[in-house]
């Protein structure tokens, strides 16, 4: 089966338990094909619930015979690494800091700020002492910074 008919399958399964499927690595051979899963939420993930989500995956994979080789599912949360993808995912982040990437009107802007509010789709950032709105779809690219 093609990656983007698991990708469909496994987005199924992960939205029936409140997460939103990531996205869906595979890389290996079929020796051993390896899949990496990335699941999140508005709270944030747990071990249990990568263990819970792995454990329903996999079931799937068995009963409907998703992938017709060796395979070892991975199965946990994005990290603060990877770009955000989706509106749901930025609430537990308020109060944190980002480097953003956005379209403001034709010209592609670049912020390192703080995410103080979400109103609908629009997301808030202050910067110094300037405040500013950024509707979620003009993001390009957005990552949580790591502070010490």
């Amino acid at each position: 089966m093609e990656k983007q008919q698991i990708f469909n399958r496994f987005e199924e399964i992960v939205r029936t338990q409140g997460f939103v499927l990531i996205d869906l690595v595979t890389r290996g051979d079929n020796h051993l094909r390896i899949i990496e899963v990335y699941i999140d939420n508005e709270k944030g993930i747990t071990t249990v619930d990568c263990a819970n989500v792995s454990r329903m995956l996999n079931e799937i994979v068995e009963s409907e015979k998703l992938i017709g080789s060796h395979y070892r599912l991975d199965v946990s949360s994005p990290g603060v690494e990877r770009p955000l993808k989706f509106l749901v995912q930025y609430g537990k982040h308020i109060n944190r800091k980002f480097e953003i990437e956005f379209k403001d009107a034709e010209e592609i802007k670049k912020l390192n700020a703080k995410l103080i509010r979400i109103e609908g789709e629009d997301l808030f950032f202050t910067e110094k002492s300037s405040e500013y709105k950024i509707s979620f779809n003009n993001i390009i690219k957005a990552k949580v910074l790591i502070s010490f």
